[in-house]
């Protein structure tokens, strides 16, 4: 009969997958993604904005569509400053990081922190406004009365997709390469064959173009169009969004990582720049107008096979939507990839919960992933999807992301221009690049402020707040402990001397096994606690300790080394100490992602080689326990002594107070 347990794994490995092995060394190769794969893992994110950025462009132009080209233009030129900035911070952080990183080293960790929270409100967003987007392209093709179900699909797609991503990168990303590439073909083929049968009416285009552009002249003045244009560039900032994915999915791609980030920013650009302008200029050539219920790429493209014959024209429009709406989906995976990578690496430099830096046996940030799945959810259920007022909230906070870094890097260069030959290049471009962001960032604060702007500076600025709460709290737990630093220095000077003879360990003699976390206060304090209370109890000493693979390590075969070297020679450390007591010890180290199974797995190995062991672990206790000391802070030892519990294995855990 199968056990919970086993029933729990069976269902779990169907669901997300089988465990993959630590010490397989070739895992980051068969994890890692090549440019193209990751320009449709990475790149989605920005190519699929071409499915709304334009369109609230269009819709702030109203009824002056000619300036469409000058929206055209200047879009393309942002685009193409963008991706040059992120290439250059490519170069500098080949480990990654993006917004958070580069705010964070190259202006302060204050800074740093906006940019980070910034980022992952950012990263919910992505998810809600491609799913809710996603559903729009697909139900602009579908019967009007079936609108009411199309927030039930984003929902549905949101939980499918949080699934997916547990499995881990390559594999959500490898189910939707066709379907990116659908989307390139179908748009694509679209805009090249809308021109080409224009073309010879070029000069009628452009001379109502130019009566038009009279008209609006006319109509509100130099001063006028000048705002209609910046309010217009503004709104339509949805088409620069997830242009800085790559450099802060770095970690995932293939070595060397460096030349394929800019491969696949080269890819992104280049793709987003013709699909964004080729869309504004059809728009302009076919004089696409925004209708309720449908999108206006859906419009333009029955417009431009409106002459094909049969239902070809109807089918042709139904599979470039359907293909949309899949590459909408594909770019929600932007959010589960990088905005656990973001949450991780705050919660490395305790912004945020330890928990958020630990992957699963899968090796993905399931806890990150869990995280911006549910709140993604909660979102688009609470704007029923509405892909107009996520996109002002989405743009806001990927513009503070983008003024941040680009500033970060203007101070970089301006440092470093007695060592960088070519600093004044570098620096115009970020600097260029800054301008055109932070103008973006205001244009959209003031003009969407009270349209739902606001909302997203409300969400973010409370974020930044509990991140300073976590960072305070972590700092005055370290303080607390730093007490118990004396009792290493004792604990070393003790065992510092080297006995004649080493005794060694009793197979059936009582052992008592220590959990232990590093060479420090917590782990001495646990064992000169047995010690004390079990005085000549325990003949042998077996110091365990569990290298915890997380976001921080798991970057590379060698940092997996470091890690193994790191763990094996802290616990060495406790075991010659005693070992100078004249204490028969021994020590044992192990790699792994989750503590559980990794610790129990280790204790029945060392319950067959000493009979009579007893385990004991450490545990922090806090004068008020609360919800926060619980979320902040490690309890596994008591899941550990549940299951040595739950096997009849004798565990004991030492209060270490706080």
């Amino acid at each position: 009969m199968n056990t919970p347990n086993k029933q729990g794994s069976r269902i779990k490995n169907i669901v997300i997958g089988k465990s993959r092995d630590i010490h397989d060394h070739g895992i980051f190769h068969k994890m890692s993604l090549v440019a193209v794969l990751a320009w449709v893992g990475l790149g989605a994110d920005g190519l699929s904005s071409s499915c709304y950025g334009p369109e609230e462009s269009m819709r702030a132009l109203g009824s002056h569509m000619a300036l469409a080209p000058f929206i055209a233009l200047a879009t393309v030129l942002t685009i193409v400053i963008i991706c040059a900035s992120y290439s250059q911070i490519i170069a500098c952080f080949p480990g990654g990081g993006g917004g958070y990183l580069v705010a964070s080293k190259l202006l302060s960790p204050t800074a740093g922190v906006v940019s980070g929270c910034a980022l992952i409100v950012d990263y919910v967003l992505t998810i809600s406004i491609s799913i809710s987007s996603g559903a729009d392209q697909l139900f602009s093709v579908l019967p009007a009365d079936w609108l009411p179900w199309k927030i039930y699909v984003g929902l549905v797609a949101t939980v499918v997709l949080t699934v997916l991503n547990l499995r881990g990168v390559k594999e959500s990303v490898m189910i939707w390469a066709p379907v990116f590439f659908l989307f390139l073909a179908t748009h694509g083929f679209a805009i090249l064959y809308g021109f080409f049968t224009h073309f010879g009416n070029a000069s009628g285009v452009f001379t109502s173009t130019t009566r038009e552009l009279s008209e609006s002249h006319s109509t509100l003045g130099t001063a006028g169009i000048l705002l209609l244009l910046l309010k217009a560039y503004s709104l339509g900032a949805g088409s620069y969004t997830g242009i800085e994915a790559v450099s802060n999915g770095l970690p995932i791609l293939r070595e060397p990582r460096v030349a394929t980030g800019k491969r696949t920013m080269v890819y992104m650009g280049v793709s987003l720049a013709v699909m964004v302008g080729g869309l504004l200029f059809s728009y302009l050539l076919f004089h696409s107008v925004p209708e309720d219920g449908r999108t206006l790429n859906a419009i333009l493209f029955d417009q431009i096979t409106a002459a094909w014959p049969g239902a070809t024209g109807h089918i042709f429009v139904v599979v470039s939507m359907a293909s949309a709406a899949a590459l909408l989906f594909i770019a929600a995976q932007t959010g589960f990839l990088d905005g656990p990578r973001v949450l991780a690496n705050m919660a490395l430099d305790r912004w945020f919960p330890a928990r958020f830096a630990s992957l699963s046996d899968r090796f993905v940030a399931h806890n990150g992933i869990l995280l911006m799945g549910g709140a993604a959810f909660v979102l688009t259920l609470v704007s029923r999807g509405s892909v107009e007022w996520l996109v002002v909230l989405y743009s806001i906070n990927v513009f503070i992301t983008f003024s941040l870094s680009q500033l970060g890097m203007i101070r970089h260069w301006w440092l470093d221009r007695a060592t960088e030959p070519a600093w004044k290049s570098k620096l115009l471009v970020n600097s260029v690049g800054f301008i055109l962001t932070a103008t973006i960032l205001i244009a959209l604060s003031v003009i969407k402020f009270h349209e739902g702007g606001w909302v997203t500076i409300v969400v973010t600025g409370i974020l930044i707040a509990v991140a300073f709460y976590i960072r305070n709290h972590y700092q005055q737990t370290r303080h607390s402990l730093s007490r118990l630093d004396a009792l290493v220095e004792v604990f070393s000077a003790e065992g510092k001397a080297k006995p004649d003879v080493v005794l060694p360990c009793e197979p059936k003699a009582k052992t008592a096994v220590i959990f232990v976390n590093g060479f420090n206060g917590l782990g001495v304090h646990t064992t000169l606690g047995i010690v004390r209370m079990f005085p000549g109890v325990y003949k042998n000493f077996v110091f365990v300790e569990i290298g915890v693979v997380d976001a921080g390590n798991f970057k590379g075969a060698e940092e997996l080394e470091h890690l193994e070297q790191d763990v094996g020679g802290d616990v060495l450390k406790y075991a010659e100490c005693m070992r100078g007591r004249g204490i028969s010890a021994e020590s044992r180290s192990v790699i792994g992602t989750e503590i559980l199974s990794t610790a129990f797995s280790v204790g029945c190995e060392l319950a067959e080689v000493y009979p009579n062991s007893t385990f004991f672990g450490g545990q922090l206790v806090f004068d008020e326990e609360t919800y926060i000391t619980r979320l902040l802070h490690n309890f596994t030892v008591f899941g550990m002594q549940r299951e040595f519990f739950r096997n009849g294995m004798p565990f004991f855990v030492l209060p270490i107070r706080v």
